[in-house]
């Protein structure tokens, strides 16, 4: 879990830094546009974007009673933020699975990727799809 926040942290502390330069320069107006830009990057890059991820396990069941699709991702992960972002509202009508904090998870994406742990990787009817288009991920929610 600690792992998730790392990137999160690291804006923030870079944010909070530039941001007294600034001051300390004799700008504050500088100091509050790089603050807020900092923390926004953190907020991007950090779980809270995300639905509630639940086990790889637990999301092949509901998967396979409801038919939703299962997206496995990692924090700071620009393709996944990019997905998340472009499903909007529907994103909660998939199954996320975050595979720093499930080690079967991160099993099942190194399978589907030849070893690899690429990420987005989202699962429909069974068939995993390394990196899709947002809209084809659209088309396939309930």
């Amino acid at each position: 879990m600690r792992r998730a926040w790392v990137l999160p942290m690291l804006f923030v502390l870079s944010g909070a830094a530039v941001a007294v330069a600034q001051g300390l320069g004799g700008n504050p107006g500088g100091a509050v546009v790089a603050l807020v830009a900092f923390l926004v990057l953190a907020g991007a890059h950090s779980p809270l974007i995300f639905p509630k991820s639940i086990g790889a396990e637990e999301a092949r069941r509901r998967s396979a009673v409801d038919g939703r699709p299962i997206v496995f991702w990692r924090p700071g992960c620009r393709y996944c933020i990019r997905l998340r972002l472009r499903l909007g509202r529907g994103a909660r009508r998939s199954h996320w699975v975050n595979i720093w904090r499930d080690p079967a998870g991160a099993a099942a994406v190194r399978t589907a990727n030849g070893g690899d742990e690429t990420v987005p990787t989202v699962v429909v009817a069974g068939r995993p799809h390394t990196n899709p288009d947002p809209r084809w991920v659209r088309a396939r929610l309930p």
